[in-house]
């Protein structure tokens, strides 16, 4: 399973600072747009994503540092009270099966408890509390971003009302306590663990808290400049498009890319120009037959330039 301390080739105590870095860095380079059609690239960059998920949010992050949850930031299981004395130098009377202490090993430690008084696999003194449930749920992308109450069907006509926080990403489990199984003679409700599948946008790619988004704009917008209309994922918003815009040009919508847990801020939209020239014209192909710049410029200069 990833360490995502490994994924980004961070030290345990790196600085906030240096997670944004090396995420931002690594995020370029294994971008799919910047490595199209490599797969490789794509479950690298999906990699990246999930540990800079658990490593720039504060609580998870000291959630996996204390082995709560994993590298995929899904609940670790805690471990025995009685292991927690084992581990420690006092303890080492404890020793797994095949130490040199030749001590007992968890099942045969709680075996003999069980048989003696009853407690069976739950361990002596332990309360009884029943199996988490495990579910997936698939969202859409919009319903991700933004944060929805979406319905799960479960099996025996039940329901559950799941509400998927705002910027969930692909992969995340969710917890509802106490909707699990319920023990047999009593004792504490398991919990439902939920894993969320975001369905892909057709035009908005994420990118941490970042939206990317290829927004078409016609030969005289791009020229001419204009204002004109694009979306976000919280509804449309105008954008000023500059004179001489070339296709490729990036234009930046600060705060309308991914909100961060609690919704207080969001990341920025960055909105890639495409010019499109459009059905035939007979106009503008006679225009261009006779049009002559008055400074020519060789649009592949610089590619010359580099060979």
């Amino acid at each position: 399973m990833a360490d995502p301390y490994k994924t980004l080739g961070l030290a345990a105590d790196a600085s906030a600072a240096d997670i944004q870095r090396a995420y931002r860095k690594l995020a370029k380079k294994h971008h799919p747009d910047v490595n199209p059609g490599d797969a490789t690239a794509e479950a690298r960059f999906k990699e990246i994503t999930g540990a800079n998920a658990i490593l720039s949010d504060p609580e998870k992050r000291a959630q996996f540092d204390r082995g709560e949850i994993d590298g995929e930031g899904q609940a670790q299981a805690p471990r025995p009270s009685y292991r927690d004395q084992a581990d420690g130098p006092a303890g080492a009377r404890y020793g797994r099966r095949g130490s040199a202490s030749g001590g007992w090993d968890d099942d045969q430690f709680t075996d003999l408890f069980g048989s003696m008084f009853g407690a069976g696999r739950s361990g002596f003194g332990a309360s009884t509390r029943g199996r988490d449930h495990r579910y997936s749920l698939q969202t859409s992308f919009l319903d991700a971003v933004n944060g929805a109450t979406l319905r799960l069907d479960l099996p025996g006509d039940q329901v559950l009302d799941v509400r998927v926080p705002v910027g969930c990403e692909s992969g995340q489990v969710l917890r509802l306590r106490g909707r699990g199984e319920i023990p047999t003679g009593g004792g504490e409700r398991g919990d439902a663990l939920i894993e969320i599948g975001v369905s892909p946008h057709p035009f908005f790619v994420r990118d941490g808290q970042t939206l990317r988004l290829s927004l078409p704009v016609s030969v005289s917008e791009a020229v001419l400049g204009a204002r004109i209309q694009a979306p976000t994922p919280s509804g449309w918003v105008w954008l000023r498009i500059p004179p001489h815009s070339d296709s490729g040009s990036e234009l930046r919508l600060r705060g309308r890319g991914v909100p961060t847990h609690g919704g207080l801020a969001a990341g920025d939209l960055l909105v890639t120009l495409r010019v499109m020239i459009g059905a035939p014209d007979a106009a503008l192909d006679d225009f261009m037959t006779h049009w002559t710049p008055d400074t020519p410029r060789d649009p592949r200069h610089a590619l010359e330039a580099s060979l």
